[in-house]
């Protein structure tokens, strides 16, 4: 107003650079007031990776709440640099790294706008999800910008396809041409792959026929077609042809490599978007079903490389839908990755997941007694706010000083002690000893249920905040935590011989031993023996060899289930506050038990000296001296993961591997000679802790095979 100039200092530095950098909202608001022209600028900004994208969005969200004019022209002018960007990055020709950054910064900042707007998820008014009736529906229609982020309606889903709906490209305003071109490129990969599928039998055929049967197991087996080739040949029984496909299929593999990064960031970017306008805790329609879509292609790119789920495919914790599509391939990956993945998760969105170390109001303080620190706990515990208990743990101890990371570890072990102190009944000892499982009797204890939810609120805190516990579980609590299904074999952990007489019923033939053996059994519950049917009517069903794998799965059930199921529920109802169920079915069993217990030191020595061999192998043989050699070779992690495949644990027993319990009593690590064929695997009998391990012709295969069996075995493999 009084004539002053807008003008960089000898730095180049304007005065709206200064006003971004520090988020002052009012003045950028000023600035635009009196040169308009600036509102493009701060605008582009968006872009500058210099810029901290807090202060940009505090900016933009002042801007925003000017006026419904204001708040649109935003949303548009920020989905049209979204959009140029998505293209840069769909272009083969940019740079990979600084485009992908860009798009996704680009993404947040409009969301974060999206939401801020008059009638975002979080306060129920309409978001284009419920009635479009609210003046910001303005963004999708009065201003023809059709869908800046493609509206959701519910009831469309019964009238249309949302995979991109036919519009002509001059309707499909700023972000839903660049879904479109998204779109494109992975129908256009997909129509690829399928011509390969039919392409590879072909040449496969051809190049056997060539090399006859001796060469049968040299013949390469191309697993892609060429991606955008035009004037494709026939597919002929000559030499040349055959190599010409084989050429192709390389070339469609370098394609697919070359664009995977940029479409899964792009298929982050629509994720964001499409997500921005539901309520919490929903997945978009339209989402679900472009991932339903196209399959195919996107497990293709997980397939080739496993890294983009980390990266990218951040949509799979949050839908159990889209989840179940890729676990087998999420936990073929290594457990280091996974647990990166998870902790980045479980803590996003916190100001600093170190918080142990941070000044603490004295309020949040944990103020427990050492005389009866379990009910304390509990009691303070319960009390505390959930929210500030993930961010940070600060305990003290009544009529003590000491605070900071020694106390909350002493107090972790301590209380990870106390959990299984026989006189809360909450957990008995299985049947080595070395591992807990709940009682089904605890109910002696009246409180029992919230000492189970609490016993669940402080693996969940531990695991939480990276702490280690001093307390291991039977496999089949592990597997009631991640929600997977305990079968026969995890009855052995509580009672040996009676799955003993499980695996004889299951391995005999039982129609002529007259067993009377019905479909109910008895259960003792407080010292008297009741009758329990295991399903309705189950004391007058016969059991018969045609129905007796039922039955021994319906037994395993009562007896690791249905007779814990109150204390399971419990425990599970407090560890939740802490995990979502989403994060934590990222491992199995086993790799639970070291995210909790941490990782125990192994002693090879005293592993060599405890072994026996078996079926052929002695001590002094060529391939059992491989092993130990690899087995020297091998880091800590990969110790653990041979001793739990083939002992079903990852702990060594007090007193050392002398101590190693089998089903039936000691049994020590054994090592037995199976005949060796190309790419066996070696294998395992857990009950008896034996590797079967093939008579490999070299140390390297040995140690390839061995790894590979570590890490796939959990699940199922038995040739590669």
């Amino acid at each position: 107003m009084r004539g002053a100039k807008y003008l960089p200092d000898k730095n180049g530095i304007t005065p709206l650079d200064l006003c971004v950098q520090g988020g002052y909202g009012e003045t950028c608001e000023v600035l635009i007031q009196y040169h308009p022209r600036l509102f493009q600028t701060i605008i582009q900004m968006t872009q500058n990776e210099d810029l901290r994208e807090n202060m940009l969005r505090q900016v933009l969200e002042h801007l925003s709440q000017q006026s419904e004019s204001q708040y649109l022209k935003i949303l548009t002018s920020l989905a049209e640099v979204a959009t140029t960007n998505g293209h840069k990055l769909l272009s083969l020709s940019s740079n990979y790294e600084a485009q992908m950054k860009s798009l996704l910064r680009i993404v947040r900042i409009f969301c974060h706008v999206f939401r801020i707007g008059p009638s975002s998820p979080s306060n129920g008014n309409d978001m284009g999800y419920n009635g479009n009736k609210t003046p910001r529906s303005q963004v999708f229609k009065v201003r023809k910008v059709y869908d800046v982020v493609r509206k959701i309606d519910v009831k469309e889903m019964n009238f249309t396809k949302h995979a991109f709906i036919n519009q002509t490209s001059h309707e499909q305003e700023p972000l839903e041409l660049l879904w479109h071109s998204l779109d494109e490129w992975l129908v256009l990969i997909a129509t690829e792959l399928m011509k390969n599928k039919r392409d590879s039998a072909n040449i496969t055929s051809i190049l056997l026929k060539q090399k006859g049967p001796d060469h049968q197991d040299a013949a390469p087996m191309p697993s892609f077609a060429t991606a955008g080739t035009e004037g494709r040949k026939e597919l002929s029984t000559d030499a040349g042809d055959a190599a010409e496909k084989q050429e192709a299929c390389a070339d469609c593999q370098d394609v697919i490599s070359m664009t995977a990064n940029r479409l899964s960031a792009v298929i982050q970017a629509f994720y964001m978007c499409c997500s921005c306008q539901m309520p919490q805790g929903m997945t978009s329609p339209r989402f679900i079903e472009f991932v339903c879509k196209h399959d195919d292609v996107l497990k293709c790119f997980v397939n080739r490389n496993p890294k983009i789920i980390f990266d990218h495919f951040h949509f799979l914790l949050e839908c159990p839908e889209l989840m179940s599509r890729f676990m087998h391939i999420i936990k073929a990956q290594p457990f280091k990755d996974r647990c990166e993945w998870f902790y980045e998760h479980l803590h996003a969105g916190q100001p600093d997941s170190d918080m142990v170390h941070r000044p603490v109001n004295e309020n949040d303080i944990l103020l427990v007694h050492r005389d009866s620190i379990f009910r304390s706990s509990c009691e303070v515990v319960s009390k505390a706010n959930c929210a500030k208990l993930k961010q940070g743990i600060a305990v003290r101890f009544h009529g003590e000083e000491g605070m900071g990371q020694g106390v909350v570890r002493e107090w972790f072990d301590i209380l990870s002690s106390e959990i299984v102190n026989p006189d809360y009944a909450l957990f008995t000892q299985s049947a080595d000893g070395t591992t807990f499982q709940p009682n089904s009797n605890s109910s002696v204890n009246p409180d029992h249920l919230n000492y189970f939810r609490f016993a669940g609120q402080i693996l969940g805190l531990a695991l939480n905040h990276r702490q280690l516990v001093n307390i291991y579980f039977t496999r089949s609590f592990y597997k009631h935590i991640l929600g997977i299904p305990v079968n026969y074999q995890d009855v052995a952990s509580i009672d040996p011989e009676y799955a003993k007489n499980l695996q004889w019923i299951l391995d005999n033939d039982i129609s002529d031993l007259g067993l009377e053996l019905t479909f109910s059994v008895e259960t003792d519950v407080f010292g008297a023996m009741e009758e329990v049917p295991l399903k309705p009517g189950g004391a007058s069903i016969l059991v018969t060899q045609e129905n007796k794998a039922e039955y021994v799965q319906l037994v395993t059930e009562l007896r690791m289930t249905r007779a814990i199921q109150p204390q399971i529920n419990a425990f599970l109802q407090g560890f939740h506050m802490f995990i979502p169920p989403s994060l934590i079915q990222l491992f199995d069993e086993y790799e639970l038990e070291l995210l909790l217990s941490g990782m125990p030191e192994i002693d090879v020595n005293d592993w060599l000296k405890n072994t026996e061999y078996t079926s052929g192998y002695e001590r002094g043989d060529q391939v059992i001296q491989w092993f130990w050699d690899v087995v020297e070779e091998l880091t800590q992690e990969e110790r653990v993961l041979l001793l739990q495949f083939v002992t079903g644990s990852s702990r060594v027993p007090h007193g050392g591997f002398a101590h190693i319990m089998g089903g039936s009593g000691l049994q020590n690590f054994t090592i037995a000679a199976v005949p060796y064929t190309a790419n066996l695997l070696p294998t395992s009998s857990t009950c008896i802790n034996m590797l079967k391990l093939p008579e490999y012709p070299s140390k390297e295969i040995l140690k390839d095979r061995l790894l590979v069996a570590l890490h796939c075995g959990s699940y199922g493999y038995t040739m590669a």
